[in-house]
């Protein structure tokens, strides 16, 4: 029973760290209901590292024979007489995969994170150095000063946001100069929608995750996929506020501009396909949220039942010996 459980738990580890991001990644579902496709997108990731750890504890609890006294026992000698060196070898090497993807994983999370901050905390400081907009009339800024508002003196426009405790939005003149007042409002209700929900957490966990599980397993759709479905929320929360069209002209014209690293702008290369869903309008996303919230259930809760519960039980039963 704990053999089954550890391949099938090894093999859905491969799946959802390769195979399935690969064809969320081309699914355009997702378009259509961006927030359920993300739940579902963190429930693969979240089965991924489960499923993997979920193995080397079944080879662990495996590699843990009794011994003499009837207690689990780590002599390896023991354990390759019970299993067989081929046997003993493989299992042996499945475990430190598994210990070897938890390893990276705690070190992306950590490297991630403290790289992030610090180019945040620097590109703060600047803006706040460059900031310009010291006067709401020579911004033309269609509406009050906003503490967290940084105004550059750049020509072409721009919009981004900076997350974390001190939160910026930082917007050039080349924005306040080609975009309307309702426009500006647009972009600065998508900015601060990013802001709000901290979309970089979710991005964060997303890129560590990538970064734990080797490139010859691992997808590289994923991440690209998550950050077009995160824009596509703070669009969606946009257009609650400006309506559609202010967006879709806003995001056009902001579309060439680029952002530091550790930033989330509001052009880049998804800029068409989202002016092209602003356009097509808000279809009927009843069936599809429910599907992908039922789907996000499945991944995560019938693995677990199936298989989980059967090597556990043995896993109890085996160091239940130590009660007695």
């Amino acid at each position: 029973m704990i053999d089954v459980a550890a391949l099938v738990f090894g093999l859905l580890a491969l799946l959802l760290a390769g195979p399935v991001p690969a064809l969320l990644g081309r699914a355009t579902w997702t378009h259509r209901a961006p927030r359920a496709a993300l739940v579902l997108w963190q429930a693969v990731a979240l089965a991924a590292v489960l499923s993997a750890f979920s193995a080397g504890l079944a080879i662990a609890s495996r590699l843990l024979v009794p011994g003499p006294d009837g207690r689990p026992t780590t002599a390896p000698l023991a354990e390759i007489d019970a299993l067989g060196l081929p046997l003993w070898i493989l299992y042996v090497t499945v475990f430190a995969l598994t210990l070897l993807v938890g390893a990276r994983l705690v070190y992306s999370v950590v490297r991630v994170a403290v790289r992030t901050r610090r180019r945040r905390a620097r590109h703060r400081i600047l803006v706040d150095l460059l900031d310009r907009h010291t006067d709401a009339a020579a911004t033309h800024l269609p509406l009050e000063r906003a503490p967290d508002l940084r105004v550059l003196d750049v020509t072409e426009p721009l919009a981004y946001c900076l997350p974390g405790l001190r939160q910026r939005v930082v917007l050039s003149e080349g924005t306040f100069a080609s975009l309307s007042a309702a426009e500006v409002s647009a972009i600065l209700s998508h900015e601060r929608s990013h802001l709000r929900a901290r979309h970089d957490l979710v991005l964060e966990a997303f890129t560590a995750v990538n970064d734990a599980f080797p490139r010859v397993v691992r997808s590289r759709s994923a991440l690209g996929a998550v950050q077009l479905l995160v824009e596509m929320l703070a669009d969606d929360s946009a257009v609650r506020t400006a309506g559609p069209a202010p967006l879709a002209r806003a995001l056009v014209a902001c579309s060439t501009s680029t952002a530091p690293r550790g930033a989330m702008a509001a052009g880049g290369p998804s800029t068409v396909l989202r002016v092209q869903r602003l356009a097509a309008g808000r279809a009927d996303r009843v069936l599809v949220t429910a599907v992908a919230y039922a789907a996000s259930a499945a991944i995560l809760v019938v693995p677990t039942l199936a298989v989980a519960v059967p090597w556990l039980t043995e896993l109890s039963r085996l160091f239940g010996t130590f009660g007695h």
